[in-house]
């Protein structure tokens, strides 16, 4: 159905994706003598076409103190935020953020130095201009198909740029980090005006929370195109932050096999190329997050080990054991789940093996071992995006044989489990211990050799060996 704009324009908003439950609180405030609108990320998935995951609703012409007896009339009810005015809905199973519009003022430095007070009274045109960009600041009357964009979100949209409301953008650094992430989910191009008010919000970065910065960078993981969001960073200047990025940024590469350019170039290809494989394979939640976080980090040992030979030919040599000291600095730095960080090394680190051997049986299972608790299918998938980030050059999968092999081996999504055991050298007098311990080790090398294949290969492994030491 189309709707009309607070300029004229008509638009088409699905008005069977506005559930009967939001319906009904929008009549209900109505009746009460106030307006209720749909606004931020909900209106923009709207004019995307998308149903939206989260419902935020805003409540004008209700004194505060009248807003929560009328909630309750329709279901349970929870505030949530006191200061601001934020209260959750619970009816017939859905969940409703409702909101009372307010007004901010900055008190000190950082994401949380405001002073906020709602303010159900002040007119929606000027609640708006508290929203960080234009994509978010729009509003829509589920009730009578008004879709009220006073900043242009809409043609932002359309245009695939990312621009700020008004000046006050500078007043919360978060806000970087936010555009980061829509730019990556939506396609967007930050607006030159706002990379400018994000350079002057660089002194406040170090006021973040760890865990507001890893939610954004989580978004950005699971967004469809990465890149966008690399190249808020870098337009923003907030690359600045990460070091480790940075040194990406002019750092040559031999053309022969890197016809896309610099090593900041082939990043930003395969993040992207790596959440295509993503989606293909249909990972989502920690392995996607990990998928992406490798991608990002595998070149991050190029800039130290680059140069130039006698012969002219850009040369990298070591750079995939070399990058795992700065990437694990960069997780860090990203408050990134420390239990991603034993996944994304081994992914780093082991990103070139293919290039150095045969994908024998015995290839395979040492490297499913190094790269434990990574997998070599989760290994070829990065593989395949380094590969395929090197447009005008085609996609490819050099290391599909590689995993061919694990699967033949039953080890491309876990490491081989060992054979031999302390439960199995009890028996043969093997007590437990350092000695156990060590023989275990060997067994296990043998194991990943193709010397100990069974059981009965391991018993006759074994009796040569322990009766060669003082085990």
């Amino acid at each position: 159905m189309s709707c009309r704009t607070s300029s004229g324009i008509l638009t088409d908003i699905d008005p069977g994706s506005v559930s009967a439950e939001t319906l009904d609180l929008c009549r209900t405030i109505g009746e009460r003598g106030g307006r209720a609108y749909l606004v931020g990320g909900s209106v923009r998935d709207l004019l995307l076409a998308r149903r939206p995951k989260d419902v935020d609703i805003e409540v004008y012409g209700i004194a505060v103190g009248d807003i929560e007896a009328i909630l309750t009339s329709l279901g349970k009810v929870e505030l949530v935020g006191k200061q601001f005015g934020v209260f959750k809905l619970w009816r017939h199973g859905h969940e409703l953020d409702i909101a009372l519009p307010r007004t901010e003022r900055k008190t000190e430095q950082g994401h949380r130095g405001f002073d906020v007070v709602p303010d159900p009274m002040i007119p929606p045109e000027v609640a708006a201009l508290r929203r960080d960009f234009t994509i978010n600041a729009m509003m829509y009357d589920p009730l009578t198909h008004e879709l009220f964009d006073f900043h242009g979100g809409r043609g932002d949209l359309e245009s695939g740029t990312l621009r700020h409301v008004s000046p006050a953008f500078a007043e919360d650094p978060l806000r970087v980090l936010r555009g980061m992430q829509f730019a990556a989910r939506f396609g967007l191009t930050l607006h030159p005006e706002t990379a400018d008010l994000c350079r002057a919000l660089l002194p406040e970065a170090a006021t973040l929370p760890a865990s507001r910065i890893w939610i954004e960078w989580q978004k950005w993981c699971h967004a469809p195109l990465p890149s966008y969001g690399l190249k808020v960073l870098e337009q923003g200047n907030w690359i600045t932050l990460y070091p480790e990025l940075e040194a990406m940024l002019d750092c040559p590469q031999d053309p022969r096999w890197h016809p896309e350019g610099d090593v900041w170039t082939h990043t930003l290809q395969v993040v992207d190329r790596a959440a295509e494989i993503a989606l293909r394979y249909g990972w989502d939640g920690e392995l996607r997050e990990q998928m992406l976080l490798a991608a990002l980090c595998h070149d991050m040992g190029k800039p130290v080990c680059t140069f130039a030979d006698d012969r002219g030919i850009v040369r990298s040599p070591g750079h995939s054991h070399e990058g795992t000291a700065d990437s694990e600095r960069f997780l860090l730095k990203i408050a990134a789940p420390k239990k991603h960080i034993p996944y994304v090394l081994p992914l780093v680190r082991e990103h070139m093996t293919h290039m150095h051997g045969e994908p024998t049986a015995k290839a395979v299972r040492h490297l499913a071992n190094r790269l434990t608790p990574a997998t070599v299918e989760l290994w070829e998938a990065l593989v395949e995006a380094d590969a395929s980030g090197r447009a005008p050059a085609p996609a490819s999968r050099p290391a599909e044989e590689w995993l061919a092999r694990a699967q033949e081996q039953q080890s491309h999504r876990q490491t081989p489990q060992p054979i031999v055991t302390g439960k199995m050298l009890a028996p043969l007098g093997v007590t437990a211990g350092p000695g156990m311990g060590k023989l275990i080790r060997l067994a296990y090398k043998a194991q990943l050799d193709g010397d100990i294949t069974d059981e009965l290969s391991a018993r006759a492994w074994l009796d040569r060996h322990i009766d060669a030491s003082d085990y």
